[in-house]
């Protein structure tokens, strides 16, 4: 009945509308982007995708085991040589909320996994294959960090945290052969982003529906309000050009979206700005924003939060309390890759 209510749920948002990369960066973290934990980031066709496929015996000879060890650049600049489980807690800990649905802990440790299998299997740092830096690689608290974070409930969530790592030991997504570049981000606003829009085409990390909402997700809409002179000041220390001399309500032009209903561009004072730009411009939380003068000031108003591109924290959890499994969540944000490794 869990699995019915979130496959209706989904074809009625279908219904209504809803290698390497060239640049790990972009806006914030590739993996994802913080705030998820303020105390302490080609469409499918198809509305729920069934759960990714593993790969067969004959297949998977020719894919890698996860390790059992990584080497971690960490904040002080030394090297460490850290247990892959280690790694995997400090990760998920930092990057979702403890409460979340284990479902959804379990989906973010295999989405961790396969980021941090995809960073080493390059030289991203040297003698490091990943780093601890959120706006880099992936977020990772050691456990002395957890422990102050969590005060009394430390052994509580970090025993579901484990159990969430632990029992997808081994795991990862996988494509073309490789690992997948399995970027996450806190929130969106109804669908996530295609990755061409953010960085670069990537097969599978297209936009598809995302669950959560206003009710599910604190601060998913933020606003930010400028006056008229900081948003022309603004607004020309990136692009002089831009000619504000008319009247401040004919400053704003038309905003171009994207197929996820992010803004892709905008035109202020005739010049066109990217929606990433703005969003760096203006400190805001998404590009998912519409923009508007009322009483004397610029109003952005903002759903959701991160880059957008592939799996929803939040809609893994909204996801799960729906009924998903964590094979089915992975499915649906990564669409047509593979679920390698693990228990047979």
């Amino acid at each position: 009945m869990k699995h019915t209510i979130l496959y209706a749920y989904f074809a009625l948002m279908l219904a209504v509308g809803l290698p390497f990369l060239a640049n790990l960066g972009g806006d914030g973290a590739a993996g994802g982007e913080r705030e998820i934990n303020p105390t302490p980031a080609a469409a499918a066709d198809e509305a729920s995708p069934p759960p990714a496929p593993r790969v067969p015996d004959a297949a998977a000879a020719s894919l890698p085991a996860a390790p059992d060890e990584l080497r971690v650049l960490m904040p002080d600049g030394s090297v460490a040589v850290m247990d892959m489980q280690e790694y995997l807690r400090g990760v998920v800990a930092a990057e979702m909320p403890a409460d979340f649905h284990p479902e959804a802990l379990k989906a973010q440790a295999v989405a961790a996994r396969s980021y941090a299998l995809y960073c080493a299997s390059f030289s991203k740092h040297g003698e490091a294959q990943v780093c601890t830096d959120y706006a880099c690689c992936q977020a990772w608290q050691s456990e002395e960090r957890r422990k102050e974070k969590w005060g009394e409930s430390f052994d509580a969530n970090d025993a579901k945290i484990s159990a969430a790592v632990g029992s997808t030991n081994g795991e990862y997504l996988a494509a073309g052969g490789r690992p997948a570049f399995a970027a996450f981000h806190s929130s969106s606003a109804g669908a996530t982003e295609n990755s061409a829009d953010v960085w670069s085409a990537v097969p599978y990390l297209v936009s598809v529906p995302s669950p959560e909402t206003e009710e599910d997700v604190p601060n998913y809409v933020s606003t930010v309000r400028c006056s008229p002179i900081d948003f022309r000041d603004t607004v020309l220390s990136a692009h002089p050009e831009a000619d504000f001399s008319g009247p401040e309500e004919a400053w704003v032009g038309e905003l171009r979206r994207d197929g996820s209903g992010r803004v892709a561009s905008a035109l202020l004072g005739g010049a066109e700005v990217g929606g990433k730009e703005l969003r760096q411009l203006f400190s805001l939380r998404s590009t998912a924003f519409a923009l508007d003068y009322a009483s004397g000031s610029f109003v952005f108003t903002v759903t959701g939060f991160g880059h957008g591109v592939g799996m929803s924290q939040y809609g893994a959890d909204k996801m799960a309390r729906l009924g998903a499994d964590y094979r089915e969540i992975l499915a649906h944000y990564y669409p047509g890759t593979l679920l390698v490794g693990g228990a047979a």
